[in-house]
């Protein structure tokens, strides 16, 4: 089953995507957690637990795409699992930081102020990925 909630502007942004054994779960966790909401959700014809594309909006402009990993015959899930990496840009990175400290998540930079400006820190999810969350929204 498809899951689609309407967006009523079209933003157009990069978005990076992302693999997860547990595509799911995955989702579950980056709503939950971090606040991103979403959007669409599409499971495999022949598998429910298999994500062949989902779509997650952060409330503050952009998001991010993500699907099961090692699907056959796909080269976009043939990717290695936990070696992503995203920044995403907050106008409150202390309080995302506390929801992801709150969850357990490893912490691998810690919340500080950048000597670039903006504010922020980096956390990695249940399967490796690191986040970064900051105030910082390039030159």
């Amino acid at each position: 089953m498809t899951t689609r909630t309407p967006t009523t502007t079209q933003q157009k942004t990069v978005w990076p995507s992302l693999v997860y054994e547990d595509a799911r779960a995955a989702i579950r966790f980056l709503v939950d957690v971090f606040g991103f909401e979403e959007r669409i959700t599409v499971p495999s014809d022949g598998d429910d637990a298999v994500i062949v594309h989902a779509q997650l909006r952060w409330p503050e402009g952009g998001g991010v795409m993500l699907s099961t990993a090692h699907r056959e015959g796909n080269v976009f899930s043939d990717r290695p699992v936990g070696t992503g990496s995203v920044y995403v840009v907050t106008d409150d990175p202390d309080a995302v930081y506390a929801r992801a400290t709150a969850a357990g998540l490893p912490v691998v930079q810690a919340i500080r102020d950048e000597d670039y400006g903006g504010r922020g820190f980096g956390v990695r999810d249940r399967e490796g990925n690191i986040w970064s969350f900051g105030s910082y929204r390039g030159e």
